[in-house]
Order: C-alpha cells, then sequence, then structure tokens
C-alpha cells in the first residue's frame, strides 16, 4: 500500500460530494475545523494547567 495520491483525493471528493451533497460540504469543514479548533484549545489548558506550581 502506497500513499494516497491525487487520483484517490479526487475519488474521495466525489464520493463525499454524491453522498452529502455539493450544499453540506462547507458546513461539514466548518464542523470539523471547529471540532479540531477546540480539541487543540482544550489540549494546549492541559499543558497549562500542568505547569502551574502546586501549593
Amino acid at each position: 500500500m502506497g500513499r494516497i495520491g491525487i487520483p484517490e483525493l479526487v475519488l474521495i471528493l466525489l464520493i463525499l460530494v454524491l453522498v452529502f451533497g455539493a450544499n453540506r460540504l462547507p458546513e461539514l469543514g466548518r464542523g470539523l475545523g471547529k471540532a479540531i479548533r477546540g480539541f487543540k484549545d482544550a489540549s494546549h489548558e492541559d499543558e497549562h494547567h500542568d505547569e502551574r506550581p502546586r501549593t
């Protein structure tokens, strides 16, 4: 198994358009971006929380 190339990405995009429709894809992308951003923010909060000295 090799890497995913351009033809495979185009095929995946076409399948996504068929399944979700062209109008829903931007909504899905925004939702996924917000979820990833929330996960990153939460992980950074945990890192900062761990750095505080305990009293």
